[in-house]
């Protein structure tokens, strides 16, 4: 059982783990053609443009989260009816909040630039990338939506192959209309906006494709009264309300840590920012486990099936104990090496090695949290995940108040490392039943 359990496992961890590797690939290749335009205003005003919607689809994020676990809940208890009414319902949302954000692209865009501090030399070009990218909302926020549905219909391989095919088109379609083609900065922006397209209509097309098998397969039944109160739209803004909210205390903490930064100068920004890299090559393993867990747990769940849900919560745990070792273990060794990859700098390097301690303790102190978003995606607990994430945001910046003063930089990491732990211990204590 154990030995099946883990290949399961693995089928849907590693092509997630793919998926959260390519997705920056979008912003980072534009930023790379950029770079061949021989004009360092575009660079910048890319850079700040996809700043901007990262952080405006950060928030968004519940549309992925939150359609992932209540379709693997309906897939479990095998309902045709949950499994079609979640991906209509979320697309409904997310096409309706691509719209909005559409119509409401010059305010938006213009508040964007102003809090990010845009530089007046790069204003213009940033405005013009991002007014072009922002008519690419409904398909990304759709995109979030059918991603969640697929992972929750136990399918992580066809957002892996789709994200990897626009990929691909993007960087192409790029080239082509900014270097051949001569468009600059509009070029880019325009071959983002059509790979976003192109994303959403082929997840479309393979949902659409889903849903037609799953209409005639055996396991389907009519819809109850049961199953309208479970997959209704009322439990559907719960989660998604609750996942929105959670999310704005990690953008806080995100936020305040990059500014905490940025006060100290230049080279102690670039700093936390080179120790950050371990932090994300951390996440992708551990979000790709996340993302399996949301598949496997909230199948159980919506199955009834107790005993396989708590073998699969502990082997994932299990494996996430194991792979932060293996994660720390590589830092302590390795880190001063990654480190020195990432600047020519020598004095940044020797500072940021000083502090490279703290990176080590991240996936020990992480992996918890990781793990457990997951599982409590998958079982729709959605509110406990807020309660931790406001623990553990408190306990962040008192943290920071106390120490930072004393310790400096040191002290933002302790406040980082303790929110990153509390998170983890809060959510096994909110769940141990299921252990």
């Amino acid at each position: 059982m154990t030995s099946s359990l883990n290949k399961r496992i693995a089928a849907l961890a590693l092509p997630a783990i793919i998926v959260n590797i390519t997705t920056p690939l979008l912003s980072i290749a534009d930023v790379a053609i950029a770079g061949h335009l021989g004009d360092t205003i575009c660079i910048a005003a890319i850079a700040v443009g996809s700043t901007a919607f990262n952080l405006l689809y950060w928030l968004l994020g519940f549309l992925r989260m939150g359609t992932s676990g209540l379709t693997a809940q309906a897939h479990g208890a095998g309902t045709y009816y949950g499994c079609r009414l979640i991906a209509k319902r979320g697309l409904a949302i997310a096409i309706s909040a691509g719209l909005l954000i559409c119509a409401l692209g010059f305010p938006i865009g213009t508040i964007a630039m102003h809090l990010l501090d845009v530089p007046a030399s790069a204003f213009d070009a940033a405005t013009q990338y991002f007014f072009i990218c922002v008519w690419g909302a409904p398909a990304v926020l759709g995109t979030f939506v059918l991603t969640g549905w697929f992972v929750g219909m136990q399918n992580t391989r066809i957002p892996m192959y789709v994200s990897l095919i626009i990929d691909i088109f993007n960087i192409l379609l790029s080239i082509l209309l900014a270097i051949m083609c001569d468009m600059g900065i509009t070029g880019i922006a325009t071959g983002t906006l059509a790979a976003q397209w192109l994303g959403f209509i082929l997840l479309l097309l393979n949902y659409l494709k889903k849903i037609r098998s799953l209409k005639t397969a055996s396991v389907t039944h009519s819809a109850t009264t049961a199953d309208k109160s479970a997959y209704g739209i009322t439990r559907l803004f719960k989660v998604n309300a609750d996942i929105f909210l959670r999310t704005l205390c990690l953008v806080a903490v995100t936020l305040w840590f990059t500014r905490t930064g940025a006060a100290q100068g230049p080279q102690m920004l670039a700093v936390n920012a080179m120790l950050m890299q371990m932090f994300t090559l951390f996440s992708y393993f551990t979000d790709g486990l996340a993302f399996a867990a949301e598949a496997l747990c909230g199948k159980y769940y919506g199955k009834g099936d107790r005993q396989m849900l708590s073998i699969s919560i502990r082997t994932f745990l299990r494996i996430g104990f194991f792979g932060a070792l293996l994660f720390s273990a590589v830092y302590l060794i390795l880190g001063a090496d990654f480190l020195a990859l990432l600047s020519d700098d020598p004095s940044t390097v020797t500072i940021a090695t000083r502090y490279s301690l703290w990176a080590v303790f991240i996936p020990i102190a992480g992996f918890l949290g990781f793990v457990w978003d997951g599982i409590c995606i998958g079982l729709t607990h959605t509110r406990s995940m807020l309660v931790t994430m406001l623990l553990s945001t408190a306990l962040f910046f008192i943290t920071y108040n106390v120490a930072f003063p004393t310790l400096h930089n040191h002290g933002l990491w302790l406040a980082f490392i303790l929110y990153l732990l509390c998170r983890g211990i809060t959510l096994t204590i909110l769940h141990r039943r299921f252990l």
